[in-house]
């Protein structure tokens, strides 16, 4: 019995060793695959959705990005408010081309497992570079919204563009530098992101100048808020200030309707209503060119 149970616990410790590497490759890009900007959106392009309003513009854009499950119903929620304020919009979907559609593969990416913020920052870099060069489309005005991890990628995204260096898992920058990458990009809206352990904003900010929306949730279960609570208050005294609104008495993803039917967390109409004016008004701005 004592033979099993040595090897029992040194099977346990052999798993969660694999696990902690696994993880720091993955927070710090180690080994990762590279690829070019043109392989990237060549994968991605066949699965994001772009649309746009009615005239001939030109349109301020708006690129928005999915949670950890992948592209749901509040995506098209956010993409159809965007339209109808006359904003183009561009639904990047970084699970399907990943072959992280199903279970299995996308609660890895809920995990750190596999596709951190930092590494998702390549498909955003690719997503804004394409939004550019879609006619009628203003490539000063554009905009980024993220749900939890697609929060993360989205404040990632303009940490990582205060240095050099391309996102883990891209060769270059898509339009040549970070500078450019995020030209003509005015609002970062993210709603729930995750700030803690790994996400490259939350350990260093950004210098980028633009309009940053924070909508957090007080007692998230899922990302936790103090962590973007902390960072909030960090970006404030650095004098690049965060709208900051916390919701109370509701949960992660108050905006998704479709979930499992096991899910705790749950929809929420007045949030959601909430959200949707906070939103609105950054938006506003952006479309007004502020």
């Amino acid at each position: 019995m004592r033979r099993s149970a040595w090897i029992a616990f040194a099977v346990v410790v052999a798993v969660l060793l694999a696990l902690a590497a696994n993880t720091a490759r993955q927070l710090t890009g180690f080994a990762l695959p590279a690829d070019s900007p043109a392989e990237r959106q060549a994968q991605l392009a066949g699965h994001w959705r772009f649309a746009q309003p009615h005239g001939p513009g030109p349109h301020p854009g708006l690129v928005l990005l999915s949670g950890c499950d992948g592209v749901r119903d509040n995506m098209d929620r956010w993409a159809d408010a965007a339209r109808a304020m006359g904003f183009a919009t561009l639904i990047v979907d970084s699970h399907a081309p990943r072959g992280l559609d199903d279970f299995e593969a996308w609660r890895l990416v809920c995990a750190g497992q596999q596709l951190t913020g930092a590494e998702r920052a390549g498909d955003l870099a690719v997503a804004l570079a394409h939004l550019r060069t879609q006619p009628g489309v203003d490539g000063e005005r554009l905009a980024v919204l993220g749900v939890s991890h697609g929060g993360w990628t989205a404040l990632d995204f303009l940490t990582l563009t205060d240095g050099t260096d391309p996102p883990p898992g891209l060769t270059a920058w898509p339009e040549g530098s970070a500078a450019a990458a995020r030209g003509g990009l005015r609002a970062a809206i993210t709603l729930y992101p995750y700030c803690g352990a790994g996400s490259r904003a939350g350990a260093r900010g950004w210098e980028w100048p633009g309009a940053v929306t924070m909508i957090l949730v007080d007692g998230d279960t899922v990302t936790g808020d103090a962590p973007c609570r902390d960072l909030a208050a960090r970006m404030a005294d650095a004098g690049t200030p965060v709208a900051l609104t916390v919701l109370k008495g509701v949960t992660h993803g108050f905006d998704q309707q479709v979930r499992s039917a096991l899910s705790p967390l749950r929809f929420d109409g007045p949030a959601t209503a909430q959200a949707a004016a906070i939103i609105g008004a950054a938006l506003t701005d952006v479309a007004a060119g502020r």
